[in-house]
């Protein structure tokens, strides 16, 4: 199939409301599964000490059998197929910037929220830097 200007999907045909839900779609689901897999990750422990003490199959044993670990990669699975949706109705020049950005602005949020990690006034001032790039790129 050769791609033409036309043939091209866009935000404006799609409908902007549209477009940031798909965007939404795809941050909100991405910071779940990375929310929920870190969450997994520190409920596990060190897999060096599980590991030196049970070996590589228990490291994994450890980690498969941790339902929020299975939380957390079904969230990414869904993030994933609402990417690929997303980009089948707008542009990539938006879709990937938006929501890899966005992702970061969340991800620090709930990371406070849900995780209370120590998120210093850098990354909130990283975050507001990506907000007003995304804002700029939209516009």
């Amino acid at each position: 199939m050769i791609v033409t200007a036309a043939s091209v999907p866009s935000a404006v045909q799609t409908g902007l409301w549209t477009a940031a839900a798909m965007i939404a779609a795809v941050v909100l689901l991405s910071t779940a599964g990375e929310v929920l897999t870190a969450a997994a990750m520190k409920s596990i422990g060190d897999l060096d000490d599980i590991r030196a003490h049970s070996g590589l199959r228990g490291a994994i044993r450890a980690v498969v059998t941790c339902p929020l670990f299975f939380a957390g990669v079904g969230f990414l699975a869904l993030a994933f197929f609402a990417l690929l949706f997303a980009l089948n109705h707008l542009d990539l020049s938006l879709v990937a910037p938006a929501s890899a950005s966005l992702t970061l602005v969340t991800n620090a949020i709930a990371a406070k929220l849900f995780l209370h990690e120590n998120v210093d006034r850098r990354r909130w001032t990283a975050a507001v830097c990506v907000c007003i790039g995304v804002y700029l790129l939209a516009h």
